[in-house]
């Protein structure tokens, strides 16, 4: 209740990203391998980008 209002913070929305991004490449991963390798490099970058936002 009381984080109803709150916003969410960059780290936050870029970690709902990776795990969404997780996600579809595992559902990918049954069907096409190609893809599922491009979101996984995809999530990777953005995994980049957590990290170095800790970091600061």
């Amino acid at each position: 209740m009381f984080g109803l209002f709150k916003k969410k913070t960059q780290k936050e929305k870029w970690m709902e990203e990776y795990r969404r991004l997780q996600e579809e490449a595992f559902v990918l991963s049954k069907s096409n391998r190609t893809l599922a390798d491009a979101k996984i490099a995809e999530a990777e970058l953005l995994m980049q980008k957590i990290q170095q936002l800790g970091d600061e």
